[in-house]
């Protein structure tokens, strides 16, 4: 497989050292072009039909994810490279795409190549334009999580997980739709990316979403559904002190 990728990066030194690690890695990877910000980027994507770009999330002109929303169509796999930027990390995980942190580091950047190529049928565009939503919604609740999967993925509306239940490094979404989804992701994984999205772990096999909590007791929530999800011992004041500081901002 020819891999045909190009780079949009503002710093021609980021640009010069990710030249040579692509250079040097395990999968052949073709560059055929680079560019210094986000309008050049968006005329050689134009000009070249890349399979993969490596896109820089902070550019002066425009950002990452604003290059992507300018597109019709996307019609090729990103692996975003960005520093040491909480926020942008953070959209990046919690939609499911690829990332590598400067300075890149040779192992990484061969292993998301290797993902690149064991996810070539995914649907990529479908998950992307997902994402791009995602950031134009400024209630966290009106945003939907993708779980890739080997068929395309797996949409599920914030609002509409009730809780989700961990069994080891299997994790059940239960939805107020009566359904449930299942992901090969840990419950420690959902913890990390939905924490700022009114969402608590509150033992060690569940997280809850405050939209579906009726009250806080002392062992339990009260769930509007007439359910009683357990809080473990030592997550007890804070889980009230959760439940009081969400509940404020509403």
């Amino acid at each position: 497989m020819n891999i045909r990728s190009i780079i949009i990066d503002d710093n021609p030194f980021n640009i010069e050292v990710l030249s040579d690690l692509l250079q040097e890695n395990d999968i052949k990877v073709n560059l055929v072009g680079t560019a210094k910000n986000g309008k050049e980027g968006l005329e050689l994507i134009s000009s070249v039909q890349p399979d993969l770009v490596f896109l820089d999330v902070e550019m002066p002109d425009m950002n990452g994810f604003e290059v992507l929303a300018s597109l019709d169509k996307i019609n090729f796999r990103t692996i975003f490279v960005t520093a040491h930027s909480h926020y942008a990390i953070h959209a990046i995980r919690f939609n499911a795409l690829d990332y590598l942190v400067k300075p890149i580091d040779q192992k990484e950047l061969n292993l998301a190549i290797r993902r690149f190529r064991s996810n070539s049928n995914a649907d990529h565009q479908n998950q992307m334009k997902n994402a791009l939503k995602n950031m134009e919604r400024k209630n966290a609740l009106d945003q939907v999580l993708f779980l890739p999967t080997q068929e395309g993925g797996i949409k599920m509306a914030l609002r509409d997980i009730i809780k989700i239940e961990g069994d080891r490094n299997y994790s059940t979404f239960y939805l107020s739709t009566n359904k449930t989804k299942i992901s090969s992701k840990t419950l420690g994984h959902f913890e990390e990316i939905l924490t700022d999205k009114g969402f608590f772990r509150c033992h060690r096999s569940f997280i809850v979403n405050y939209h579906h909590i009726d009250k806080v007791q002392k062992d339990f929530f009260s769930m509007k559904n007439g359910e009683n999800i357990p809080i473990s011992r030592r997550r007890k004041v804070d889980a009230r002190d959760w439940f009081s500081v969400v509940k404020s901002k509403k």
